[in-house]
């Protein structure tokens, strides 16, 4: 009896599925879009268009004509651009590592926990910022007057002419007082802050070390507020180059000394307001925001290498 040979069974081939593309979520721009809008309509927005004018010159003959780097060639070379840019970058280099180590020095002195009433301190040291810009200066021009004020009345006390806070060779120092006495308190609370969040298993573990006082904080508390330190010396740097409300403020009081160029942003507000120059105001201000922005670049940079190792 012989027996046929079963065929081999073929494998069976799974149905053919289609793969779908899952469905674009766009819940997340129902949330995003109000600030979208608000940033492009108060920053993109003319930021742009102050870039389509430092691209033009309203000339005499042909009215507004498109010149191209023309105007930034010019602000390269202009004298009272870079005589402005000088001395913020001055101010700057003086005025800032100042207050921001008196502002240092206040966070740990009131962290150090040895201060009775430290909220007290906070307040008086924070309340400077309270204060709006345009009456603290002022105020201060009204300390500052040669012919008024206090220091008009320490010169007639002491017959001779001793404090000249309007100045040449002072009027920048005068400045620079302003903004510390304002800015000490704000930087003051962004250290503190920070110190608060240092963890108090750092210090227990200092203090079965032996460690005190300064090892104490050179170790354990510098390093551990280094990223608030990053952050204030880039808002101090923009601020500095930003200089503009005090000294606008104090003109009228020191023209001789104050003029329309006496820091960049005041040089691009006069050729704006006063000389009509729109086209060649909107290229200080996008020259000075440029090398403002690779600036604080580099010293985030800097910082954020330094914070890694």
């Amino acid at each position: 009896m012989t027996t046929l040979a079963r065929a081999p069974e073929l494998p069976t081939v799974p149905p053919r599925t289609t793969l779908t593309k899952p469905r674009r979520d766009w819940n997340g721009w129902k949330f995003v879009w109000p600030f979208a809008l608000v940033f492009v309509l108060t920053f993109i927005t003319p930021l742009a268009y102050a870039l389509w004018l430092s691209l033009f010159q309203n000339k005499m003959v042909g009215g507004n004509q498109f010149v191209g780097l023309d105007n930034y060639v010019f602000a390269l070379q202009d004298p009272q651009f870079w005589e402005g840019f000088g001395r913020v970058l001055l101010f700057l280099v003086v005025q800032v590592p100042i207050m921001l180590g008196l502002a240092l020095l206040a966070a740990l002195a009131i962290d150090s926990a040895r201060l009775y009433a430290t909220g007290f301190y906070r307040i008086v040291i924070f309340l400077p910022y309270a204060v709006p810009a345009v009456v603290a200066v002022l105020m201060w021009g009204f300390m500052y007057g040669d012919n008024f004020g206090l220091a008009a009345g320490i010169n007639e006390w002491l017959g001779s002419e001793v404090i000249r806070p309007f100045a040449p060779s002072w009027v920048l120092i005068s400045i620079g007082n302003i903004v510390t006495w304002q800015f000490v308190g704000y930087n003051m609370v962004i250290f503190y802050s920070a110190l608060k969040t240092i963890p108090t298993d750092l210090y227990e573990a200092a203090e079965i070390d032996g460690a005190r006082g300064w090892q104490v904080i050179r170790a354990i508390k510098l390093p551990g507020i280094r990223g608030a330190i990053v952050v204030a010396t880039i808002f101090s740097i923009i601020g500095s180059f930003q200089l503009f409300n005090e000294p606008s403020v104090l003109q009228p009081l020191a023209s001789n000394v104050i003029t329309g160029s006496f820091t960049p942003n005041m040089y691009a507000y006069s050729l704006s307001f006063a000389g009509q120059q729109y086209n060649y105001s909107a290229t200080v201000a996008i020259v000075m925001g440029v090398i403002t922005a690779v600036i604080a670049y580099v010293v985030q940079l800097r910082g954020s290498r330094k914070e890694v190792r």
